[in-house]
């Protein structure tokens, strides 16, 4: 990885793409840090100071937003909003047919569901930006806060406004930098700023979990948070790189006097097809009873049973029922994303087959049946990744203060190799030498 890296700051096109990279990445994580208008910013680092862990609740959020949540800044909202919007597009797509006829257009199509994507993404920002202003006046952001009543000072309807529209020109400006690397940078945009949100989020948390170690002044403490994270790496680059190749051959055709086809190639199917798109699934599920019970007023059984049973982490129902909806949404997410009959029609359509398989009705089903024996594997490995580090860090008092457990390490693991991976193709491309030299 780092040869790729010293390769292409020797090409001066691809250095001018990372430096316009780490340039704006330099900015998002500057706009992380600008307060925001109408909070008493003294009372945010007071209630920062005093609360320990991500929030469970707000975790979600903060996770991606780089600790822009907890600090209110006008980038507090981070890159959810964007994703959350990507992801409803996607599974709309599968319903609504004048998407999926947008879909089937090309570029042009491409085009028309991104400007739907960035609507909506707006429409979300005004509704998750709504209900943070009124968590921080609430004084529900920081439950454990003695002043977090006082984060936001003037009530007035002026002051509220003005805080909304903040969040959501912040929102706005997170998604066009993320654009902004897609066009002239390296890599995917909005992941990259995921893979930064994250990655600054983590030094500090390995650092509060050695200062509130109880274990050797927590040197023991870090240091098994350390191979647990080591363990959760090594098994996340190993699956992520794992695909099931399904050969297919191409018949020769004639067209006039020219032959074309009988080529070989594959169809690569990877072990992790769903991505970490189940885990956020499961997880923003699993916080809907929380914050139901959370904003409802006066105190019942239900919201007991809620926070005795779905608050923590490392309770064996909240563990059984995240692991069940993530083996759930990794099959329900494969199901719309991959699409064995439009394969299997392009393959028919350009005289493509599976070797003893025959074309159509049987090729799907061969699709299908290979697809669901290996998400099974898949799921599982997310459900393992989610949870291994939580259950294996909850015996030392720090599977709190890790955002996420292994689904942290999964988003960067997974953005740094296929952006590695891009670069790497990039610097092919530039130094490919041919058959004559």
């Amino acid at each position: 990885m780092l040869t790729a890296f010293a390769q292409a700051f020797r090409t001066p096109d691809l250095r001018k793409k990372l430096l316009f990279t780490l340039g704006v990445v330099v900015l998002y994580r500057a706009g992380a840090h600008i307060p925001l208008p109408g909070v008493d910013y003294g009372a945010v680092k007071q209630c920062v100071s005093q609360t320990s862990g991500n929030q469970g609740l707000f975790g979600l959020v903060n996770l991606f937003s780089g600790g822009a949540l907890l600090n209110i800044t006008i980038f507090a909202l981070g890159i959810l909003p964007y994703i959350t919007a990507s992801i409803i597009l996607q599974l709309l797509t599968v319903v609504v047919p004048r998407l999926e006829a947008l879909r089937k257009e090309g570029q042009a199509g491409t085009a028309k569901i991104t400007q739907y994507t960035r609507y909506l993404t707006v429409a979300l920002a005004v509704l998750q930006g709504a209900g943070l202003v009124a968590t921080a006046r609430s004084g529900s952001l920081f439950t454990s806060c003695t002043v977090s009543s006082g984060i936001v000072p003037d009530r007035s309807a002026l002051t509220t406004v003005t805080m909304v529209v903040c969040l959501v020109a912040g929102t706005a400006v997170v998604m066009w930098l993320g654009e902004l690397i897609t066009d002239r940078g390296i890599g995917n945009g909005m992941s990259i700023l995921m893979f930064i949100s994250i990655a600054a989020t983590l030094p500090s948390a390995l650092w509060t979990i050695k200062k509130e170690g109880s274990l050797a002044d927590g040197w023991i403490q870090f240091g098994a948070v350390i191979l647990v994270a080591l363990a959760v790496v090594a098994l996340v680059v190993f699956v992520e790189q794992a695909q099931r190749r399904i050969p297919v051959q191409y018949a020769k055709r004639m067209i006039g006097r020219r032959s074309y086809g009988g080529t070989s190639t594959y169809i690569p199917l990877k072990v992790n097809q769903a991505g970490v798109i189940p885990v956020i699934f499961a997880s923003s599920l699993l916080y809907i009873p929380s914050l139901v019970a959370q904003f409802s007023g006066g105190t019942s059984s239900w919201k007991t049973w809620v926070a005795l049973h779905l608050t923590k982490g490392d309770h064996p129902l909240y563990i059984a029922l995240y692991f069940l909806l993530i083996v759930f949404f990794a099959f329900f997410y494969v199901s719309i994303s991959f699409n064995s009959e439009e394969i299997a029609d392009n393959m028919k359509q350009y005289g493509g087959f599976v070797p003893g398989v025959r074309a159509g009705r049987p090729t799907v089903e061969y699709l299908s049946y290979v697809l669901n024996r290996i998400t099974w594997p898949g799921a599982l490995y997310l459900g393992v990744i989610a949870l291994v580090p939580t259950v294996a860090l909850a015996g030392l008092g720090a599977s709190q203060n890790l955002p996420f457990g292994g689904t942290s390490v999964l988003i960067v693991v997974g953005v740094g190799l296929e952006t590695v991976r891009q670069i790497e193709g990039q610097l092919q491309q530039r130094n490919y030498e041919g058959f004559l030299r």
